[in-house]
């Protein structure tokens, strides 16, 4: 069995561009969801752009929890720009191809930051375990230099593990038809379309996945176990809810991405569940990038006061 029959594989492409079908079943509401996608992308650029720009402006937020949250801002108004500027083209205009190279950009870039986003999460939540259940160590731990390192890290490894995949999928041969059944490029429906075979790179694809996901998220996991562990400790009820409402918004985060993201990966792909999968899409790809400045900047005091702050000043 050869995955890449590289040259005569290569040579057998003849597709130029896909079609992303999208919603293209959804005729008589492409409006309405152009709008509703075109109020939640500046939605999300604006909140996290906001976010960024406040932690970088109040010396009160240069603390290693806003220091990674001020990035991960950075990372979801990148994710999303992966994405939704291409889909509003398509829903206004109706042109949903996509140029052949461009497809595996866009999944490239979307992927590498999806997986830059699970690590960034749990590195939030190693911060919260060690600010609630060991403070006395917090600062030597937390120092400005690991924190940089714990960034780079996450990011250098999300696109580095998914260059091997890209160059990969990129060298499948692709004779057509060439309609991708989804909203952007997504790996599995872009295999799908391939005449090569594809069983060894859909394994080597579940192992890097597993070993992008399955870590950090265990991290997560052990990590919040900890923290609502030593918050039932605490004595006080105010004492609870002050320890809880330090990291109950990025709880809410890891659950909607996590959630999302579990069940569009772990559905049969099958016709039935091709539609609930896309719909399930929509959150962990286009809603959790703007549910993120809503959930830190509603819930969180010291961002909250950082906005009147500059919102006084400017008056």
């Amino acid at each position: 069995m050869h995955l890449l029959n590289s040259r005569e594989d290569r040579n057998q492409t003849n597709v130029s561009e896909f079609i992303l079908i999208g919603f293209r079943n959804l005729q008589e509401l492409q409006v309405l969801l152009f709008l509703l996608f075109l109020f939640i992308y500046m939605v999300t650029l604006v909140g996290n752009i906001l976010i960024a720009v406040l932690i970088v402006a109040d010396k009160h937020l240069h603390t290693p929890m806003y220091f990674f949250l001020g990035n991960f801002s950075c990372l979801e108004t990148c994710y999303s720009s992966t994405i939704l500027p291409k889909t509003l083209v398509s829903l206004l205009s109706g042109d949903r191809s996509i140029p052949f190279k461009l497809c595996f950009v866009q999944h490239y870039f979307f992927a590498s930051l999806g997986a830059a986003e699970c690590y960034l999460l749990s590195v939030m939540s190693y911060d919260r375990y060690l600010a609630i259940c060991q403070p006395l160590h917090y600062v030597n731990r937390m120092n400005g230099k690991f924190c940089v390192q714990l960034v780079s890290g996450s990011f250098l490894s999300g696109f580095l593990a998914i260059s091997t995949t890209i160059i990969l999928v990129s060298r499948l041969a692709f004779c057509g038809p060439n309609e991708i059944n989804h909203f952007f490029c997504d790996v599995f429906p872009l295999i799908e379309l391939s005449c090569s075979d594809t069983r060894l790179l859909r394994i080597i694809i579940f192992l890097v996945a597993s070993v992008l996901t399955l870590p950090p998220f265990l991290l997560t996991l052990i990590s919040y176990g900890c923290i609502i562990s030593a918050i039932l400790r605490i004595s006080s009820t105010s004492g609870r809810q002050k320890a809880f409402s330090t990291c109950s918004s990025h709880l809410i985060v890891v659950t909607i991405f996590y959630g999302t993201i579990t069940i569009v990966y772990i559905l049969p792909n099958t016709d039935t569940l091709r539609d609930l999968n896309k719909l399930f899409s929509v959150f962990y790809a286009v809603l959790t990038p703007m549910i993120n400045p809503l959930v830190y900047s509603l819930r969180n005091k010291e961002v909250q006061k950082a906005l009147k702050i500059c919102f006084n000043k400017k008056a």
